[in-house]
């Protein structure tokens, strides 16, 4: 068991060895196209975030009942999430930002653009915006915040939004993240010139040794031809040729001097 490993591991070596030019070369193209795409095709995206807080003002000083009211604060965040995304608020968004460079071109756009998160049993959610220019990404995160508050006061009568922090420019791009994206160009070229490598020795039926008649296909070996390079066969015909036509003269030149 295992010198059958042992003797396929040596296989697969083998095969690395013979192909790896060709490995190179596929490592070193799918790189170059990574690369290319990273800095020359794919846009920069930059993100801003603004920070909202839920929380009503307590009417209650019994802890129990101030504990349901932070519960069902947080639990309301699910809903705000909706709302937030909903054409009642974006639709004031859009319009706010139509004239900004890099502006996400509709309110299905700025939707696309709008990620919200919060932290398990907090009262305070994020609202990210992303867009190619970091101020619009910013201006996006803090209209959806403001006019986010001004309806759900009128939505819902209630009025426990606050903003935490508004959202500032980052000129640090979020995507694309180029040092992955050349790592999986690199991992993607290896592991294709690894594919085609086998590929190639799978569907190459060439017999290369001696070994393959006598142990593989259990043949006779009558002999071995040597590979003759293909230079040297042309200066053994170049050869031969002018030999040929030195002896043809010479033959020329006896006859003419018995004639005389």
């Amino acid at each position: 068991m295992d010198s059958e490993q042992t003797i396929s591991l040596m296989q697969i070596m083998g095969i690395l060895r013979k192909h790896l030019k060709m490995i190179s070369i596929t490592t070193l193209v799918v790189f170059m196209v990574a690369f290319f795409a990273t800095f020359f095709v794919m846009t920069p995206k930059y993100s801003g975030t603004t920070e909202i807080l839920v929380n009503r003002k307590l009417s209650s000083t019994d802890q129990s009942a101030q504990l349901q009211q932070v519960q069902a604060d947080v639990q309301m965040i699910s809903t705000y999430k909706d709302i937030i995304t909903s054409p009642t608020v974006l639709t004031d968004v859009n319009r706010a930002l139509e004239v900004y460079p890099g502006y996400p071109g509709s309110m299905a756009g700025i939707k696309d653009a709008l990620s919200i998160n919060n932290q398990t049993n907090s009262q305070v959610f994020s609202v990210t915006a992303t867009a190619t220019d970091p101020k619009t990404a910013a201006a996006i995160a803090n209209e959806t915040a403001k006019v986010f508050k001004q309806k759900v006061v009128k939505m819902m009568s209630i009025n426990n939004v606050s903003i935490v922090s508004k959202a500032t420019p980052n000129y640090n791009a979020v995507s694309p993240r180029k040092a992955l994206n050349l790592l999986i160009g690199l991992v993607a070229g290896v592991l294709l010139g690894i594919v085609l490598a086998f590929l190639r020795e799978v569907t190459d039926r060439t017999v290369t040794t001696e070994s393959f008649l006598t142990n593989e296909l259990g043949l006779n070996s009558l002999g071995v031809i040597s590979e003759i390079d293909a230079s040297d066969v042309k200066k053994q015909i170049g050869h031969h040729q002018t030999k040929f036509a030195s002896d043809g003269h010479g033959g020329i030149r006896a006859q003419k001097r018995e004639r005389v």
